[in-house]
């Protein structure tokens, strides 16, 4: 009898068992779609952030204030004070590298947005930008416009809103450009509408008002903001040398010597870095809990195997009588855990991709479809892996049994 025959046969029994080995293939699909479909989720929830920034390229820097370590040797490290107003207006006014220079401050993120007898809940970010801001930030505006350097100049009373504020404060049938808003008191004339972002970020991309820098600074009189500078330098120019720039205009700024900068200027490229080591931890984690699923499957699948060995004592003992050996009785037990592994990884890659999707499309911005080729290798090699090893000692226990005896189980 040739591994081929063997191969029918436990097929057949599968086919007899048809209830116990769904069973037994659905143990090892929950294991297999946890892994699978973390994996996917996290993929595609990297790769829909990754399109946000993809915009950007990696010709871009953030300035801001330096932070501190914590403590070092009992002492708490030194805190720089923000980076002011006059500052950020200033190194944007004397920046000469060919850039764009965005200015930005957040309010608040507590903000209430009222309209009428309609107000949302006090949930909202309230954000100061220049006119730069939007664009450098990967925002989209899906209806209306932009602020221009002059209402940003002027201060003037015009907001750009995140769409679940319109949706709060708007009905389906109103125009959002032709109202007015109301926040802290002070009214403004919504001028755009924020693309969907979904809950990428947790949903604060749609929870938010910008507004112009200097109106955000007058409506904050005699608060201690801090200003954020955002840097989108040319594709022609040298990206360490603008970054050197900046440094160098910043530190005569702030008055910082020389090594004791009081800020800190970041690529976006660490930005794509810690997502990337975010993400990582995510699928070693994801991985994890997919093998500590895997191994109660694989316990499940060895006590159904065991189970299975004792109720097919006869069948066993007649095989060996017509001449079957101990490796062949080992081969059929040990495929028939293979396949239904195999079975059971199939539906688990199958479901892991689509609830994957599904998290990816409810989180992410971008419709990304994701499909974790590698992952899915991993599975189908976890699946012959678990196979084998659960399937292993109810082989061998099977091929162990004495025919004679066997015969005689009833």
């Amino acid at each position: 009898m040739n591994i081929v025959q063997n191969i029918k046969e436990g097929m057949a029994a599968i086919q007899a068992n048809i209830l116990r080995s769904i069973l037994t293939a659905l143990i090892v699909a929950i294991g297999i779609t946890s892994l699978v479909g973390i994996i996917t989720a996290i993929d595609g929830i990297k790769a829909s952030i990754s399109e946000s920034f993809s915009d950007l390229g990696a010709n871009s820097f953030t300035i801001q204030v330096r932070k501190p370590l914590g403590r070092r040797r009992g002492r708490m490290q030194q805190i720089y004070p923000p980076i002011t107003y006059k500052e950020a207006i200033e190194f944007a006014r004397r920046y000469k590298v060919p850039a764009s220079v965005s200015v930005s401050t957040i309010i608040t993120s507590v903000a209430e947005v009222k309209r009428l007898s309609e107000k949302t809940n006090p949930n909202i970010t309230l954000i100061a930008g220049n006119e730069n801001y939007i664009y450098q930030e990967g925002l989209e505006i899906e209806k209306g416009r932009n602020f221009t350097a002059r209402e940003v100049r002027l201060g003037a009373n015009v907001a750009v809103l995140g769409s679940k504020i319109v949706e709060t404060l708007f009905d389906d049938k109103e125009d959002p450009l032709a109202g007015e808003i109301s926040v802290w008191g002070t009214r403004y004339k919504v001028i755009g509408v924020l693309s969907k972002q979904g809950a990428m970020d947790g949903g604060s991309s749609d929870l938010r008002v910008i507004i112009p820098l200097q109106s955000g600074r007058l409506l904050a009189a005699g608060r201690n903001l801090q200003y954020d500078i955002d840097v989108l330098v040319k594709n022609n120019v040298d990206m360490e040398m603008a970054m050197g720039e900046a440094s160098g205009l910043m530190r005569l700024v702030r008055h910082d010597p020389i090594g004791k900068e009081s800020f800190e200027v970041k690529k976006s490229e660490s930005l794509a870095a810690t997502l990337d080591e975010v993400s990582g931890y995510l699928k070693w984690g994801g991985l994890g809990i997919g093998l500590i699923t895997l191994l109660g499957a694989s316990i499940g699948l060895m006590n159904i195997m065991m189970v299975s060995v004792t109720e097919r004592t006869r069948e066993i003992g007649i095989r060996k009588a017509l001449g079957a050996t101990p490796k062949l009785i080992r081969q059929q037990f040990i495929i028939e855990a293979i396949v239904v592994c195999q079975l059971g990884g199939i539906a688990g890659i199958l479901m892991g991709i689509g609830i994957g999707n599904v998290i990816t499309r409810a989180i992410g911005d971008e419709v990304v479809f994701v499909i974790p080729w590698l992952w899915i290798l991993l599975a189908f090699l976890l699946g012959i892996i678990v196979g084998v090893g659960s399937g292993y000692y109810p082989a061998w226990k099977a091929s162990r049994l004495d025919p004679i005896e066997s015969l005689r189980f009833e």
